[in-house]
């Protein structure tokens, strides 16, 4: 790679200084700053943005998908937990995103997935315990043992738990956390166990009380669970302790805006610009210890050139000191995708998903929009023929989990907020197990959805009396190897059916993969049946 030399306001973010000079840029690496004479027509040259956490399955997109969209929003590494692919495939899974992350020009930064299976309460396709643990976090390319969704088990010590947070500590890698709600004395139990970051928190007192613990914050701001509004006044009392993620980013919200959409609306709430970029560019550097460029002769060349520090436009990404976006449009170049997967089941019948009535009143998964929580709701379902169903007057409808690696019968429950008035919807993005997900209006509505998705082995799907629709995910069930754009545009027609059919939600897939999220409380569905994720036990469907 030969040499080049970029001109333009330089935004010095440690030395919280911008002033105009001229980069030399050599074999990928920077190797001089020289001031120059100001000029208004420069642009600004600043760090790359990092996604501090982000499963980048929940893209739908395999990894040298997922970089080419990212790159044309100032995206340059991500911080990512193949905690959903493991879950599926294992191992196996994870040597995948790896792989496939090292084809194109992009910085993936991959953590060893601490919660495979993510609980005991549902099944999984795979187990990796902590001598799997070990074998991953020796590996330079394995940066942090991925966020430890077993709080209890963290804060009571538990044996294995213990274990592999022991592992991570002996190869000097950080510990990413997950606790949702979590504060106090339990908080404090949590961080000391070695838990360095959390971006689970969904009010400013929790962000406040875990950042006083030590634990860095990063501010998420996905498709589905969105907490920027409520956490980012820490910013002002915490600037180092900041960080952005998107945890989860479905396509179509990816081929619009990523960790930049963050950094301009942090600044049109008045945050300081610098802290602002510090929490997008360099403190995720600094605590994972990234080989991400920050603007200083000896760096990977690792730089964004915007029109202003306003919109935040990106004109050029370089990484390494190759430009892989311009003016919008990716210049990296799709690659051939291989297919890995982990799906046994056969086709269901309408039968299967008929619940025997034991009372009108049941529990009710309460969804709430831009939110993972789900309060425990009550409420009066519709008797059939002895048959417990949905009741569209009071928008309570019918919820089925189904296991995807063996053929057993769904579990069903009851949830409100979706919506629907026909048809239903499903889905084998499933978190944290990746079983397929269905809510539906009357039960041959739910079959339906569920078979499409079972002869695909993976996708979403919608369905209503006149038509069907599925998005195929034949890669672990939960991503597509096409092109990343096309698939964007696939799904935002599928995302347009479903609202069609009555759905409310801002993003009603992103929001139904959650609804067997145990770790996240207070009511979910697991394929084994209704989870109190509060008392961490399974309940009754039926109210006594």
């Amino acid at each position: 790679m030969g040499g080049f030399k970029l001109c333009g306001h330089l935004v010095d973010i440690p030395n919280k200084a911008i002033f105009s000079a001229e980069i030399e840029i050599v074999r990928g690496k920077i190797v001089s700053i020289r001031k120059i004479k100001p000029s208004p027509e420069l642009p600004y040259i600043l760090p790359g943005f990092i996604d501090a956490h982000v499963h980048v399955e929940s893209s739908m997109l395999v990894p040298s998908e997922f970089a080419r969209l990212a790159v044309c929003h100032g995206t340059v590494a991500t911080i990512s937990d193949p905690h959903e692919i493991a879950n599926v495939c294992g191992m196996q899974g994870v040597d995948y995103m790896i792989e496939n992350g090292q084809q194109v020009p992009f910085k993936f930064y991959f953590g060893a997935p601490s919660c495979v299976p993510a609980t005991p309460f549902e099944t999984a396709g795979a187990i990796i315990n902590a001598n799997d643990i070990n074998e991953l976090l020796k590996r330079e390319e394995i940066v942090y043992l991925a966020e430890m969704m077993n709080w209890p088990g963290t804060v009571n010590r538990d044996p294995e738990v213990m274990e592999k947070i022991a592992v991570s500590k002996k190869y000097g890698k950080p510990v990413d956390g997950h606790a949702p709600g979590l504060k106090g004395q339990m908080a404090a139990k949590y961080a000391s166990a070695g838990i360095s970051t959390d971006h689970e928190c969904f009010s400013l007192e929790e962000a406040l009380d875990k950042a006083a613990l030590g634990m860095k914050i990063a501010i998420r701001e996905g498709s589905a669970a969105k907490n920027f509004d409520a956490l980012i006044d820490i910013l002002d009392q915490y600037p180092g302790m900041v960080m952005f993620c998107s945890d989860d980013k479905h396509p179509d919200n990816l081929a619009l805006s990523h960790i930049d959409d963050m950094v301009k609306r942090a600044l049109a709430k008045g945050k300081n610009l610098f802290d602002v970029l510090e929490a997008a560019c360099i403190t995720p550097v600094n605590h994972y210890r990234l080989d991400v460029g920050q603007l200083r002769i000896g760096d990977p060349a690792d730089f964004i050139v915007v029109n202003d520090l306003e919109n935040f436009k990106v004109r050029a990404t370089y990484i390494d000191g190759q430009k892989v976006a311009e003016s919008g449009k990716s210049l990296i170049s799709s690659i051939h995708n291989k297919i890995i997967n982990n799906f046994q089941i056969s086709a269901k019948k309408e039968a299967d998903f008929s619940l025997v009535a034991r009372g009108r009143n049941v529990r009710v998964i309460e969804v709430l929009d831009g939110q993972l929580i789900t309060p425990a709701a009550s409420g009066e379902i519709k008797i059939n023929k002895g048959m417990a169903v949905s009741n569209l007057e009071k928008d309570i409808l019918k919820i089925s989990v189904i296991n995807r690696y063996q053929d057993s019968a769904p579990s069903i429950g009851f949830i409100k907020n979706f919506g629907l008035k026909s048809g239903a919807i499903a889905s084998s993005v499933g978190h944290d197990s990746h079983n397929i997900i269905a809510v539906g209006v009357d039960d041959a509505s739910i079959c339906k959805a569920v078979n499409l998705i079972i002869a695909e082995k993976g996708g979403i799907a919608a369905v209503n009396e006149n038509s069907e629709m599925i998005l195929p995910l034949p890669v672990g069930g939960i991503m597509s190897e096409k092109d990343g754009y096309e698939v964007a545009a696939a799904y935002t027609q599928i995302d347009l059916f479903a609202k069609e059919m009555g759905t409310r939600l801002q993003s009603p897939f992103m929001s139904l993969s959650f609804m067997a999220l145990l770790v996240i409380p207070e009511l979910k569905l697991s394929d084994k049946g209704l989870f109190n994720g509060e008392e961490f036990k399974f309940t009754n469907v039926f109210l006594s």
